[in-house]
């Protein structure tokens, strides 16, 4: 009778450690196909990253040795004026851009996907200045908003209206950019107007024969059933206004004139510190002033926000989701 015991025993841990070596043998090879990846990640992202939060608790100016200031360069931040300047404008384009960008991209998909023809035309056509160089985009509204040459300029002049300064004036220079950003989100709208023809006609059907409108249908259809995808969108554009650099340093070179030929400019934030975003005033410690030290702090602390808003976002999206499938 033991015996036979010790064989049933040993037939079963057979299979077992089979199972195990063959997990294991899986992982090794999930591990193999996902070492290029997890290599690239920890040399451009891991090691930047930690380098950064390391640099950001020194006195650093790229020739002489880090040295060790502690708290400081964070401490630094809160009598330093032209950084509340930044965090003001770059917090005006995280709210004013956010809500424009994901509302523009939405309503125009929405009229897309009701289109009956020529919606590849269109739809080529609202996607292209996606494509457009940010440096070129922003020129070419630079261009067009120019202060009584532009073309804008000149046919608000035929109907009597004097246009304002734009860039040139620190009242208009952020709402111009913001038009400058939803111009180019050609590439949001089209993942919006994908999401919108993905949802099932089936439910309009419904609805329609339950007596329910095109908004009734569009706002307890369209926008609870794309609801992941808009908070995408939401993520999307609040890590693209808290990186806003390039729009800013563009549009306020041009308008002050001060870039040579290089492109080059020694006036950032024109007019009045209006375009001076928080990448900007970062760019400026770091490159100009060469205080490496307090651009660290700075990078760090727009790495921490960027990920609190993004994990905070993801966590209500997936709770209102949550609850109403519940």
């Amino acid at each position: 009778m033991t015996a036979t015991l010790e064989r049933v025993d040993v037939a079963r841990t057979a299979p077992a450690r089979g199972r195990s070596r063959a997990r294991a043998r899986h992982r090794l090879t999930v591990l193999a196909f996902l070492a290029p990846a997890i290599l690239g990640f920890a040399l451009f992202f891991g090691y930047p990253l930690v380098a950064t939060i390391g640099f950001s608790f020194t006195r650093y100016d790229l020739i002489n040795p880090p040295e060790w200031v502690g708290w400081e360069n964070y401490a630094y931040m809160f009598s330093d004026e032209l950084f509340h300047t930044a965090v003001r404008n770059t917090l005006w384009f995280v709210v004013v851009l956010t809500v424009a960008r994901v509302v523009f991209a939405l309503g125009v998909a929405s009229v897309i996907a009701r289109l009956k023809s020529g919606v590849g035309l269109v739809r080529t056509l609202c996607y292209l200045p996606s494509l457009a160089p940010p440096v070129a985009a922003t020129l070419v509204f630079f261009l067009v908003l120019r202060p009584n040459e532009g073309p804008l300029d000149a046919l608000l002049g035929r109907f009597g209206i004097e246009g304002p300064l734009w860039f040139a004036d620190p009242v208009w220079a952020k709402p111009g950019i913001a038009a400058v950003m939803l111009w180019v989100s050609g590439d949001l709208m089209i993942i919006f107007l994908a999401a919108v023809l993905d949802v099932p006609r089936e439910q309009y059907e419904a609805a329609s024969l339950d007596g329910a409108g095109p908004v009734r249908r569009w706002w307890h259809i369209t926008l609870p059933t794309i609801s992941p995808v808009l908070a995408f969108g939401v993520v999307n554009s609040i890590i693209l206004a808290l990186q806003l650099f390039t729009q800013a340093v563009v549009a306020g070179s041009a308008a002050s004139g001060s870039a040579d030929v290089t492109g080059s400019t020694k006036v950032l934030g024109f007019p009045e510190n209006s375009t001076l975003t928080f990448p900007v005033w970062l760019y400026t410690q770091g490159f100009r002033y060469f205080d490496m030290g307090y651009a660290a702090a700075m990078a760090t602390v727009l790495f921490v926000v960027s990920f609190a808003a993004t994990a905070l976002l993801v966590q209500r999206m997936r709770k209102a989701s949550y609850q109403e499938e519940s």
